[in-house]
């Protein structure tokens, strides 16, 4: 068996799709989700796990948007509304209801913290190019939390930034 005669076969990357899914871009990925009528998304690398919503366990004199702690193999892993958190109409908890854990390592410091959104929707590839800055122009989401925007065909999808989603805690505070 010759190995070179078999690399040759190897599709380079976006050249080719199998059953109509292309090959992954050289762009980002994030996990978009819906928090009322509006796409969200986050890094996908920093998603450690997708959760149907259960009832954390409370924690007393906690502000109305940290619903509890969940725990996760182990570790107790705080769990905040981003409805509630960003203020966007009030929180429904259904069957397609999900917490997302995010996992984000700086220096030391790993945490991992739970966020309930409305449901998942997809994986998008954007190109660091297709990204917009954010604008601070008075909505709910403080810019703080926005690594930035873009376009997916007639809608905008605002790109959280998981660094600063890991930082919740303190910023409402």
């Amino acid at each position: 068996m010759d190995i070179q005669a078999l690399a040759k076969d190897i599709p380079v990357e976006g050249e080719y799709s199998i059953e109509g899914i292309d090959f992954i871009a050289n762009g980002d990925q994030y996990l978009t989700f819906l928090l009322g009528n509006e796409q969200y998304a986050v890094d996908i690398l920093a998603v450690e796990e997708i959760r149907g919503w259960e009832n954390p366990t409370l924690i007393p004199n906690s502000p109305a948007f940290v619903k509890g702690v969940i725990n996760l193999r182990g570790i107790i892993v705080p769990v905040f509304d981003l409805r509630m958190l960003f203020d966007i109409g009030e929180a429904t908890y259904s069957e397609i209801t999900v917490v997302i854990v995010l996992k984000v390592t700086e220096g030391s410091i790993t945490r991992t913290m739970g966020y309930v959104v409305d449901a998942v929707s997809d994986v998008l590839d954007a190109e660091e190019s297709d990204i917009k800055k954010a604008q601070d122009f008075g909505g709910n989401v403080p810019v703080s939390f926005i690594k930035g925007l873009v376009n997916v065909d007639d809608d905008v999808v605002t790109i959280l930034n998981t660094e600063s989603l890991q930082l919740t805690e303190s910023a409402n505070g």
